[in-house]
Formats: structure tokens, C-alpha cells, sequence
């Protein structure tokens, strides 16, 4: 894994989520639900954390491996984008319950990604 690559992607993730986040505070606003606003908004939240995460351990690659960068880079893509979905898809009323079990999945190579971080400390 080389240091521009994870630099790159968490590069990448980062303009993302906040163009996403900007979309969905000026565009999404008026045609979703709170609910669903909030959902959307949590998706882009997790995706910048994690995006400041790739960013921080770029700048100390002998800090990361390779199984961690691709817990976080998959899990975000898992995740925060099945969010989307999830979301985008209800509030045209032909939801994509398919990625339902998806985001849980995300969410866990998110956390594997940080118990990572923690053995490659210790």
C-alpha cells in the first residue's frame, strides 16, 4: 500500500462527503423526511471521519497495513453508500432493501479497521 494511494482515497472520500453533504443540505432538504435527512446526514459523517482516518494514517504509512486501509476503504463504500441508496431509493418510493444488510457490513470493516489501528499500536 503506498502512502499517495491511501493519501488519494482518503482525499477522494473527504471532497465527497462534503460534496454529499452540501447535496443533501440544499437539494435533499426539501424532499426528504427528517428521518431520512438524518440517515443521509449519518452516512456522510462516518464517511468524512473515516476519510480524516485514511488521511492522518497516510501521512504515517509505516503506520498501516494493508487489511486496514481496505477495512476502511470497503467499509465506507459499504456503509456510508448504502446509505445513500437506502435513502435516495425510500424517498423515490421504490426502496433497495437489498442493501439494508450491506450497511451493517460496512460498519463492521469499519470497526475491524479501527481494532487494526489499535494491534498495529501495540
Amino acid at each position: 500500500m503506498t502512502q499517495h494511494l491511501i493519501i488519494a482515497t482518503g482525499a477522494i472520500f473527504g471532497m465527497l462527503a462534503v460534496i454529499f453533504g452540501a447535496f443533501g443540505a440544499h437539494a435533499l432538504k426539501k424532499i426528504l423526511s427528517t428521518d431520512q435527512l438524518h440517515s443521509f446526514e449519518v452516512g456522510v459523517r462516518y464517511q468524512l471521519y473515516h476519510a480524516i482516518v485514511l488521511l492522518a494514517l497516510g501521512f504515517n504509512a509505516k503506520e498501516i497495513t494493508s487489511a486496514t486501509y481496505w477495512c476502511f476503504t470497503i467499509g465506507i463504500v459499504l456503509f456510508s453508500f448504502s446509505i445513500y441508496g437506502l435513502v435516495l431509493s425510500d424517498a423515490k418510493g421504490k426502496k433497495l432493501r437489498f442493501l439494508g444488510p450491506i450497511t451493517p457490513i460496512g460498519g463492521l470493516l469499519l470497526a475491524i479497521g479501527w481494532l487494526l489501528v489499535l494491534v498495529n499500536a501495540l
